[in-house]
């Protein structure tokens, strides 16, 4: 088996990876999403990120896989580790270049060593050490894994930094209504007034999905989604033809546009993606500032689509107390660190140790918050 670095993915050929991740479930973990990243230049060496990914061939065939990126900022990823860089810095050392295994700009959890078997992913992991020993890389960072992925890092001197976002879990409900069973009185009254304003503005919903939705219609949502940055002063992470790229290649990733409607006009919209069980909310954006189309947008039509098509579970993306109120509930999340001096490694080790009780304890708060029945609630 050789290992062999790849600084494209269009280095990688499309139908050998579509083999070795045939049982991949994370819509991001695939070829054509990873590929729409690079190729519209929303993760490119310009913005911080440098394809180096690793693949395991045998006989002239893929059969391990590690997205990784040399990274030269922190920017994108929605694990912070600024006083981490600010600490080596001053120590006189380096902490850029870094190396990130993550979906960039995606802080959604899923497969991220993939491989044909056990042995083809330990020596991937080893074979990307000696690639930090050779190159004086600090630091390996892997961010958002599954619970498999997790517990194998634990066996490769890995760091676990807990981190908590919010989830909803569909209890086999029959249409919404029937979801507002599970509050108390007073938010139920709360969530009916919110979308009850969105009803008064005379705003409807439209719903596209795969292969269905057009470049107009792709055009559209990157001016909303772009808007959302220009409010705040920001570029948008993603360039405008990463979605067309997206929206030719549907497949895997099954992209859902909520399109909010009003006067015949598009005004607002969120983007998800979804697998077999779980719906992914990742980007809104809005022309207009309408009260509660946030909620809406992002999270009530969500809930509904989730329910309407028998999904488990609603993942609308990391932070936001504000979701515990609309039915999302606290889970706790992980990422994973490795470096290759020990005087480093030893203080992110207690680190993250001392942050661990501060994270389990804010986990503890929100789910004392929450205003779901505790019947209803997600077993800790």
């Amino acid at each position: 088996m050789t290992a062999i670095i790849k600084n494209s993915i269009e280095e990688i050929s499309e139908e050998h990876f579509l083999e070795l991740s045939a049982n991949v479930s994370s819509p991001f973990m695939h070829y054509q999403f990873l590929h729409a990243l690079e190729k519209s230049k929303s993760a490119c060496i310009e913005n911080g990120w440098e394809p180096a990914h690793f693949t395991k061939t045998e006989k002239d065939k893929i059969i391990g896989f590690v997205p990784l990126y040399k990274k030269y900022n922190s920017s994108g990823e929605f694990v912070f580790d600024h006083s981490w860089a600010h600490a080596l810095e001053q120590a006189g050392r380096k902490y850029y270049p870094k190396l990130l295994t993550a979906i960039p700009f995606t802080p959604c959890k899923g497969e991220r060593i993939i491989g044909k078997d056990e042995l083809a992913r330990n020596e991937l992991i080893h074979d990307i050490k000696k690639y930090m020993a050779v190159e004086g890389i600090e630091s390996w960072h892997i961010l958002y894994p599954d619970e498999e992925t997790g517990s194998f890092l634990k066996n490769h001197d890995f760091i676990e930094r807990l981190g908590c976002r919010f989830v909803w879990k569909n209890r086999n409900f029959s249409d919404f209504n029937n979801f507002l069973d599970i509050f108390t009185a007073r938010q139920r009254k709360t969530i009916k007034a919110e979308r009850k304003k969105i009803f008064n503005a005379k705003i409807s919903f439209r719903i596209i999905e795969g292969s269905e939705i057009t470049l107009n219609d792709w055009d559209i949502f990157y001016k909303l989604y772009s808007q959302t940055y220009m409010d705040r002063w920001q570029k948008p992470y993603l360039e405008k033809n990463f979605f067309k790229h997206i929206g030719s290649k549907t497949a895997s990733c099954h992209p859902i546009l909520f399109f909010a409607i009003q006067d015949n006009t598009v005004i607002g919209g969120s983007l998800c993606f979804k697998n077999d069980n779980t719906l992914f909310g990742r980007h809104w954006g809005s022309i207009k500032n309408i009260d509660c189309l946030h909620f809406e947008a992002c999270y009530y039509q969500g809930i509904d689509y989730c329910i309407s098509n028998n999904l488990d579970y609603f993942d609308p993306g990391i932070q936001g107390e504000h979701k515990i109120r609309r039915g999302f509930e606290p889970e706790l999340s992980s990422s994973f660190h490795y470096f290759l001096k020990d005087d480093l490694g030893k203080a992110i080790s207690d680190f993250c140790f001392k942050e661990s009780k501060n994270i389990l304890q804010y986990k503890k708060s929100c789910e004392e918050y929450t205003p779901i029945k505790k019947e209803y609630r997600i077993k800790s």
